[in-house]
């Protein structure tokens, strides 16, 4: 296969230059690029510039960040991640603008996605107000570098866990594989690397970029013998600990008393979109390192469009797994071969002894739900009117009905079992995350996840298994009022481009 063209780099900089011009402010937030060389990136907005360097950190496992040169303000000045937390500061906040923003852990997650091979030219991310009216105008959006965007729920619950509450610190999604598998006391990695990929001493994971949060674990009480993960899709982490707070989430609130929650999220990779943020939670690496770099990307070497987030496409989206990811399945088999792994409604399920995926791409076919109307726990003023409601409550139904099957089925109890509910994302999209919508989905998924957690104590191993509950992304309300698309732009300066998943931009 003859090489791709390499992109003009003159037409690269008129792209940038067509969409960092501020008649774009409104939509665009910043624009990025990276360098010929390779580890100098340069990002843009309508009110400045900021060029920065990588470069391997002291040790080598980990990267260090150097700025070059600032014109204007610098757009990654603000990383904080405490901003807009708890969720009155965050309504008092709505649509914040650059100056108002914080980027947490920018340098970083801008820069992993221009490792990948087919990683764009250009790096658009739309501003927090930005709403996709051609796109069917959601309320709740994500996919940009902003706090609330990318701000994910984590509580990690259980045995082997310390027991204090909502704590106010931030963590990475990076982060969740590497913290559950020192819980459990998995075996590090032979040979495994680090962000840098260069070898990383203790690694748990063949490619690591996350960290053991150590401090979340107990290292005076027993390894837990089983692991259950939840993930809340698309969950805002601040309404969560509100509704927590508000009695309205009694099962999180199980989890959350009897372990810790990081009161400002677990930050999403870049972009903060759905296949890439499950397939970081599940490997502990970041988008640009374990080869699902999008919901949709283009794959210049092969002239190929690749489409991970779509019904058709969810049980074949770990075919650009990047050889030498392990996910938390693999890890679990390395350390115990004979133990059992369960990947529930989850893309992300390489190496799992039972999925959900694995059997459609098998030809197996899975119960079907009952009418959403019949279901248990689905709040029927949304289920009825409400199409993408009324699917997510069968699906997260069907998936709530696999995982009680695991645990009361009578075949070996799963060392690690993985529930992916759906219901929070498609109401916090069409509702948007403060609307009656987003509360009635966390009320009806919390109630599935209990439905789990009691099939877990019936199983006679409640003290001995450790649980998490986590969010591939967060979710922030967008401003109806602030429409547009910046393909007009683009068509404008006349650079021949592919526009994937509205921010990656290929010039051709």
């Amino acid at each position: 296969m003859a090489e791709p063209a390499t992109p003009d780099p003159a037409l690269v900089d008129r792209a940038v230059e067509a969409l960092a011009d501020p008649a774009w402010g409104h939509i665009v937030d910043l624009v990025a690029t990276v360098e010929p060389g390779g580890d100098a990136y340069d990002v843009r907005t309508a009110e400045g510039r900021v060029r920065f360097r990588r470069e391997p950190a002291p040790g080598g496992d980990a990267w260090g960040f150097t700025t070059l040169a600032v014109e204007g303000r610098d757009p990654l000045a603000d990383t904080a991640t405490d901003r807009f937390s708890p969720l009155a500061e965050e309504r008092a906040h709505p649509w914040p603008t650059r100056s108002e923003q914080s980027y947490p852990f920018a340098h970083e997650h801008l820069a992993q996605v221009f490792d990948h091979p087919a990683a764009p030219d250009v790096l658009a991310l739309h501003t927090a107000a930005h709403n996709w009216e051609d796109q069917g105008g959601e309320r709740g959006e994500h996919g940009s570098l902003g706090v609330v965007q990318v701000r994910a729920p984590f509580i990690l619950a259980g045995a082997g866990v310390r027991p204090a509450g909502l704590v106010p610190r931030a963590g990475r999604l990076v982060d969740v594989a590497p913290t559950v598998l020192a819980l459990m006391g998995a075996a590090p990695a032979d040979g495994g690397v680090g962000p840098t990929g260069r070898p990383r001493p203790g690694a748990l994971l063949a490619r690591q970029d996350g960290d053991v949060l150590g401090d979340l674990l107990d290292p005076t009480a027993p390894r837990p013998r089983h692991v259950v993960g939840f993930l809340f899709d698309g969950c805002n982490a601040n309404v969560l600990h509100h509704m927590v707070a508000a009695g309205a989430a009694p099962n999180v609130a199980r989890l959350l008393a009897m372990g810790t929650g990081l009161g400002h999220g677990a930050v999403a990779s870049l972009p903060s979109v759905t296949l890439p943020n499950h397939t970081t939670i599940q490997t502990g690496a970041h988008p640009g390192h374990h080869g699902i770099l999008h919901n949709a990307w283009y794959d210049r070497a092969a002239g190929e469009q690749i489409i991970t987030n779509s019904p058709a496409t969810w049980p074949w989206a770990m075919r650009t797994l990047a050889p030498g990811v392990e996910t938390i399945h693999h890890a679990v088999h390395r350390t115990w071969p004979d133990a059992r792994t369960v990947a529930i409604n989850e893309p992300c399920d390489v190496g799992a002894d039972r999925s959900t995926f694995d059997a459609i791409r098998a030809g197996r076919p899975l119960e079907r739900a009952p009418r959403a109307e019949d279901l248990p726990f689905a709040t029927e003023r949304f289920v009825r009117p409400e199409k993408g409601y009324r699917t997510s409550s069968r699906i997260d139904h069907t998936g709530m009905a696999q995982a009680l099957e695991v645990w009361e089925g009578g075949e070996s109890l799963p060392r690690y079992c993985f529930v992916s509910f759906t219901l929070t994302d498609a109401a916090f999209h069409a509702g948007g995350p403060y609307g009656e919508m987003a509360w009635a989905s966390v009320v009806d998924t919390d109630a599935r996840m209990g439905q789990v957690l009691d099939a877990v104590e019936r199983a006679g191993v409640w003290d001995d298994t450790a649980f998490f509950l986590v969010a591939d992304h967060g979710m922030e309300e967008s401003n109806p009022e602030v429409t547009g698309n910046w393909a007009d732009a683009l068509d404008a300066s006349g650079v021949p481009y592919r526009d994937e998943a509205y921010g990656f931009v290929y010039v051709l």
